[in-house]
């Protein structure tokens, strides 16, 4: 079932448009990952979808309903939760408080969900009075992500998550990433590590000039020549 799609979407900033009648579909439960150069408006996408940009064409909808335009406050409290590439914690409150400001919209008991993500990401409940500041990289990714889900969220956006870690640092940041999946959330990826976002995702498109260029399963678009010469690196 198709949870979460954009139809047509032309978005941008001030006069300048970005995307250009871009459409994307996730179903329930799916990694599908945007891929493409610099510039392409991969993080353009992100935005529409979560309302910090509205869209000067075309429309999103969530689980058969037009949310197109609404504010990021709405859109959450909906169902979609976004991680941005950078300002993404509160790097002077500990990692519990980072988790619980994740929270913030929750009128209920949200302990048991407060376990959860500590499950998933052991690390941070060995550290969780700990101050953000003074975590690695993938740490914080970890807090971010972690923040993210407090909401339980059926769609998660994550831009560029990868960004600045090292290799073994990406290689666990993209294990958590399937570990969450695991548990049913389906997700879109933005990212510049273009083989390792394919390589978990159920479907791919390729973004380019803001406009779509291709789409199909992730390990179809892994063994197109075409993608792997433009995109991958050869």
């Amino acid at each position: 079932m198709i949870i979460l799609k954009t139809e047509d979407i032309t978005a941008g900033y001030t006069e300048i448009d970005i995307l250009h009648d871009v459409h994307i579909r996730v179903r329930s439960g799916e990694i599908v990952s945007v891929i493409g150069p610099n510039g392409a408006g991969k993080s353009t996408l992100l935005k529409t979808i979560f309302g910090i940009l509205k869209p000067r064409n075309g429309n999103v909808t969530f689980r058969h309903e037009d949310i197109t335009g609404l504010k990021p406050d709405r859109i959450v409290r909906k169902g979609i939760s976004y991680v941005p590439q950078v300002d993404n914690v509160f790097p002077s409150l500990t990692i519990q408080e980072n988790l619980e400001m994740g929270a913030f919209i929750r009128n209920d008991d949200y302990s048991q969900r407060l376990d959860e993500v500590y499950d998933l990401f052991p690390v941070l409940r060995e550290r969780k009075k700990q101050k953000v500041g003074q975590l690695s990289g993938g740490q914080r990714q970890m807090v971010a992500m972690g923040r993210a889900l407090m909401l339980d969220p059926q769609v998660l956006l994550l831009d560029e998550p990868s960004a600045g870690l090292a290799p073994v640092l990406v290689s666990m940041i993209f294990e958590k990433i399937k570990e969450i999946n695991a548990t049913g959330v389906a997700m879109i990826i933005v990212e510049q590590n273009a083989r390792g976002a394919l390589k978990m995702a159920h479907h791919g498109y390729v973004l380019a000039m803001g406009r779509n260029v291709l789409d199909d399963k992730g390990e179809a678009l892994l063994a197109n020549e075409e993608v792997a010469r433009l995109y991958l690196g050869g």
